[in-house]
């Protein structure tokens, strides 16, 4: 049974949901989580996240 509906959410981003990280500089890696970072919102990768929600 095939998964055609992974990622679907991600394909109509630009560049796939890819870029660079503005908090830990990695390039090419999937920056789809909004945080909050000195008053304004950026979007940052996985792990990122989770080191940001885990520091409130």
């Amino acid at each position: 049974m095939s998964k055609a509906h992974r990622g679907f959410g991600i394909r109509e981003q630009a560049n796939k949901g890819r870029g660079t990280c503005p908090v830990c500089s990695r390039t090419g890696i999937k920056v789809l989580y909004e945080n909050k970072i000195d008053d304004q919102t950026a979007k940052v990768c996985k792990q990122c996240n989770a080191k940001l929600k885990n520091a409130k």
